[in-house]
């Protein structure tokens, strides 16, 4: 039996409970590293104690999450297709469709490199950079969006289509090999006693760390060639028309969620710069502390992805509706430990960043304001995961554009009115509730389909 066989068998054999597990638990630790590693970028700026140094790397996070979004694009389009393609047991679609996922995903990561070069100062601009930090971003982002753009997209891609074939280990590790490789450059790269680069040496460590995953996930499937569904030979594109827009339809709402967050950051990071620099670098602060219960919501739903997808074309929906309710139960309740545990030590949290009063000061109490949405987006993530996998292109649609899109913009404006500066810190809580609510109406129109058809 080939290792292809043997990993979609998996998906069959194992009880849900133990399939959940071996699917989720490596995508949540790979996720949690590379949390990791992200943080370290602002915890070992931050030892500088130079506030524009965090502002920096804060005002070029928006346009960071739109490599995200382009790598969502093909990489959970083509995860989802891939993984339905294997349970109707159809391994060439599914390697037609890994190729196709690949190579536009590059193709589309080198444009979007390109036309940020030839934009990238009134971009940050727009993103909230000042006279102080634009010199400082302009650095960072030169090597973490410009140079090492296609890597961060290619790694993300391939790990998703690779963990849609059941290898979700092998996904996790190429991730994680990235971080663990970033928490040892950055600080060699960013602290005065070693190259002292600041924020730009951050940049330079993040695109080597996501280089050397992609040549993993690179390596790894060359080695397998012929025993698994990921086949990246461009002798598939021809299949484009036949298998293109079903990817798209999937991945659109993925990628757009992340592409309205880049403007909703931007906006949010536009209306605190109004304030003060220290005000920035907290908000920056907060949007790494808060990533701890969503990045642990995105891996298990990226865990749950193939699964998902592979019971639903397999006509398997009590196992399908199983596993949805395990990986929902512990998203939620890892997302009620953050949230005690973010009101109870705020400031201590933030201290770990920055040894700046006024920064920790601004930091803790946004932190306590926006830790409210945690539980609703530890819900709304698998909700939108499973319309994905199910191939449910509106409604996940629907629900992405509303967590970011349609509400954010005029709530940061109506919200920062009301209560300046603290007021945007309750837009996501608000948003979220409001997402949840439509995703569970989705839930229970789909449920009762399924249960009034034969």
């Amino acid at each position: 039996m080939s290792s292809l066989q043997q990993s979609t068998n998996a998906f069959d054999a194992l009880p849900i409970r133990q399939a959940v597990f071996r699917q989720t638990f490596p995508a949540i630790a790979s996720q949690m590293i590379t949390l990791i590693y992200n943080l370290a970028d602002t915890y070992f700026v931050g030892m500088l104690n130079q506030p524009s140094q965090t502002a920096a790397i804060t005002v070029v996070y928006s346009s960071f999450l739109m490599l995200t979004a382009i790598s969502n694009l093909f990489g959970v389009g083509g995860a989802s297709a891939l993984a339905r393609a294997l349970g109707r047991k159809a391994p060439d679609e599914a390697r037609r469709i890994a190729s196709i996922s690949f190579w536009f995903g590059l193709f589309s990561g080198a444009l979007f490199c390109l036309l940020f070069w030839c934009f990238r100062q009134p971009i940050l601009v727009l993103c909230g950079a000042t006279q102080d930090t634009l010199p400082i971003a302009l650095g960072y982002a030169q090597w973490v969006v410009v140079i090492g753009g296609p890597a961060t997209i290619l790694s993300t891609l391939l790990a998703n289509l690779v963990r849609a074939e059941g290898k979700s280990g092998q996904a996790s590790f190429g991730l994680s090999l990235g971080g663990a490789a970033n928490l040892v450059l950055d600080p060699l790269f960013i602290l005065p006693q070693f190259l002292g680069l600041g924020a730009v040496g951050a940049g330079m460590a993040t695109c080597l760390s996501n280089v050397l995953s992609t040549l993993y996930f690179l390596v790894h499937l060359l080695r397998c060639q012929g025993e698994t569904a990921v086949d990246l030979h461009p002798r598939h594109l021809p299949f484009i028309r036949k298998y293109g827009k079903e990817i798209l339809a999937i991945g659109f709402p993925s990628a757009l969620q992340y592409a309205l967050t880049v403007v909703a950051v931007a906006a949010q990071s536009r209306f605190v710069s109004r304030y003060a620099t220290e005000a920035v670098a907290g908000l920056g602060i907060v949007k790494k502390l808060d990533q701890l219960p969503l990045y642990f919501s995105i891996g298990v739903s990226n865990g749950l992805l193939p699964l998902l997808a592979y019971h639903y074309a397999a006509g398997q929906q009590e196992k399908r509706r199983a596993a949805f309710r395990l990986g929902c139960t512990l998203s939620l309740a890892f997302a009620l430990l953050c949230l005690v545990t973010f009101e109870l030590f705020a400031p201590q949290l933030a201290s770990l960043f920055i040894d700046d009063p006024a920064t920790i000061h601004y930091s803790a109490g946004f932190l306590r304001r926006m830790v409210i949405a945690m539980p609703m987006m530890s819900l709304c993530y698998p909700m939108i995961i499973q319309f994905q996998a199910m191939g449910k292109a509106r409604e996940s649609l629907v629900c992405s554009i509303l967590r970011k899109g349609v509400l954010d913009i005029p709530l940061l404006f109506l919200l920062d009115t009301w209560l300046p500066l603290y007021g945007c810190m309750w837009v996501q809580p608000i948003v979220d509730t409001i997402s949840l609510i439509v995703a569970i109406g989705f839930y229970r129109a789909l449920r009762r389909k399924e249960d009034a058809s034969p």
